[in-house]
């Protein structure tokens, strides 16, 4: 029988709640759901809630009885926090992280590049923010043990697994023990060792890199702002790297690189961790002062993914499908996107208002993602733990550079993690005007946020489910668009109409927004008659400078797997 452990967790800050285990009935071995979720990290809760928000029940296991341990992801980007909006917890991580948008990096005491992320008043959200895994697990179980439509499993285990055009078999094991759960649909998001890729004998494909680094979270009152250091080739670790983040509750995260041939026992005994802390710490300027270590931990850089995240009945996403260098806040952030792009998709499906193969989509667009990753990431890496001589020889030149040669400091740049845009997605339409636009979002990428008053955006109005905004000033959008949308909604494709730039309420519209100095409209490149479609996880889909009723069609179809032929996308996008 599976025992999970059972005592809370350590932490100096983080006080954790051990979960009562699910067990099952002795009368029922044998359990019917539609979705099941393995895993209740950041990227399986975060699933669970937006499939819960188009009416899709679904059954989340996890084999330990409490969030994760350590601080583990602690930055995120604005577009996660504007999933983390749509699914209901991102005020919440707001109000308890730490925002920021520079960063330095350092060598010989110099600071030789300074990093300012974007940010303008149409933005809720800061470019980063800096916040616990183990707060944001606790706000997304929170949200999801109170919505009726997720059931949680605390300490259930996923031993084994069947499966067959029609369904998954798992095999489940508990403190009580084991049970089976017939499932319309497995969604493995278990993490980097993911039990279930190795149960289907699935590989990673990329490369993973020699260098090793040890997390090690401090508890330490330092004067520093909250911006990300980086320190090159210190006189303490000679030849490699030191990150720095400040983390809420007096936390500091200190990533250092190991040399070669220390293992991870070394690096993770007691006076390791404390020689090397305290040199990192004199070295900016803090020799002797008082700190306390909360976790720690050792992690090597890898850029792995799985070539198809879509199995028969099995769909992967987050860690499970991708391992990705933490250079540049890539691993939860991109996890996130997977989550938003999946949830929709299944859900279509799972109601049987879209056919499967709309699924097919979902790996095309997500494993384009992490290759396109992968590929800036290994830039990061091999300037970080540069893997050769060569690349080490490289790195060091344009450490010399720096000093004295401002046209080379660019070069350090970490090229943070960005929502991914479906240019070549085949859900976007192909007969629309894409093409025809000078400004604005162009096919597959995230609409702009706009700030529509003090505490008012665009975003916040977004919903779950597709999104039609409409630019017009008339007092009701045209009957035969009217009796399409109705018609949609009649199919079962969950559409929110938003009618922007008549001072009135317009018919037909589900909101009317007066957009009067006509920001908005200008900030996506729209004039009287024009439209965009935006899907579920609100990238665009299809836009129009004129909008009837026959092109919203084709485009739903288009964007549900629908199209009643194949379709390129538009050589224009």
């Amino acid at each position: 029988m599976h025992q999970p452990h059972a005592e809370p967790r350590r932490s100096i800050y983080y006080r954790y709640q051990v979960f009562d285990a699910w067990l099952p009935p002795p009368s029922a071995p044998l359990q019917q759901a539609g979705v099941v979720i393995a895993g209740a990290g950041p990227i399986g809760l975060v699933t669970a809630l937006a499939l819960a928000q188009q009416g899709v029940p679904s059954v989340v296991l996890e084999a330990e009885r409490q969030v994760s341990e350590g601080s583990r992801a602690i930055v995120f980007t604005r577009r996660s926090m504007e999933i983390l909006q749509q699914v209901g917890v991102a005020e919440r991580v707001e109000r308890n992280g730490l925002a920021w948008r520079f960063g330095n990096s350092v060598y010989r005491g110099q600071r030789v590049f300074r990093m300012e992320a974007p940010h303008s008043d149409d933005d809720r959200f800061f470019p980063m923010t800096n916040l616990q895994q183990q707060y944001l697990e606790e706000y997304l179980v929170d949200a999801c043990r109170a919505e009726p439509l997720i059931g949680l499993r605390w300490g259930n285990q996923v031993t084994g697994l069947t499966q067959d055009g029609q369904g998954v078999r798992i095999e489940i094991d508990t403190p009580a023990g084991p049970y089976t759960l017939a499932a319309d649909w497995l969604v493995a998001a278990d993490g980097a060792r993911s039990p279930i890729r190795t149960q289907l004998g699935l590989k990673l494909e990329g490369a993973s890199y020699e260098g090793r680094f040890v997390i090690a979270d401090i508890r330490v009152d330092l004067p520093l702002p909250t911006e990300r250091l980086a320190f090159f080739d210190p006189p303490w670790n000679p030849g490699n790297t030191i990150l720095m983040h400040r983390e809420p509750h007096g936390i500091w995260r200190l990533d250092y690189q190991l040399p070669p041939g220390e293992t991870p026992e070394q690096a993770l005994h007691p006076d390791s961790l404390r020689a090397r802390i305290d040199a990192q710490l004199a070295m900016i300027g803090h020799p002797g002062i008082a700190w306390e270590l909360d976790w720690s931990s050792v992690y090597s850089a890898r850029a792995l993914t799985l070539p198809d995240y879509v199995h028969g009945r099995v769909l992967f996403t987050g860690d499970a499908a991708h391992l990705l260098p933490i250079f540049g806040v890539r691993g939860a952030n991109t996890g996130f996107q997977d989550a938003q792009a999946l949830a929709w998709r299944l859900a279509l499906v799972a109601r049987g208002v879209a056919p499967a193969h709309l699924l097919a989509s979902y790996t095309q667009e997500r494993v384009g993602a992490a290759r396109e990753i992968i590929d800036e990431a290994g830039k990061s890496t091999r300037f970080m733990a540069p893997p050769t001589r060569g690349f080490r020889l490289l790195r060091d030149a344009v450490l010399s550079l720096s000093l004295s040669q401002p046209f080379v400091r660019p070069l350090y740049h970490w090229r943070t993690s960005r929502p991914h845009e479906y240019t070549h997605s085949p859900l976007n339409s192909a007969g629309d005007d894409n093409a025809l636009f000078t400004a604005g979002p162009a096919h597959g990428a995230p609409p702009c946020n706009v700030r529509l008053g003090p505490d008012q955006f665009l975003l916040d109005h977004l919903g779950h489910g597709f999104t039609l905004l409409c630019a017009t000033a008339a007092a009701a959008l045209p009957e035969a668009l009217q009796a399409e949308v109705a018609a949609a909604r009649e199919r079962g494709l969950p559409l929110r109409v938003i009618a922007v730039g008549a001072p009135q309420s317009v018919a037909g519209a589900d909101l009317s927004l007066a957009d009067a100095d006509g920001h908005l409209r200008a900030r996506h490149g729209l004039r009287a008659g024009g439209a965009y479609l935006l899907r579920p996880d609100q990238h665009v889909c299809a836009r129009w400078m004129t909008l009837d009723a026959h092109r919203l069609r084709a485009a739903l179809q288009q964007a549900v797997g629908q199209a009643a032929t194949p379709t390129t996308p538009n050589p224009g996008a």
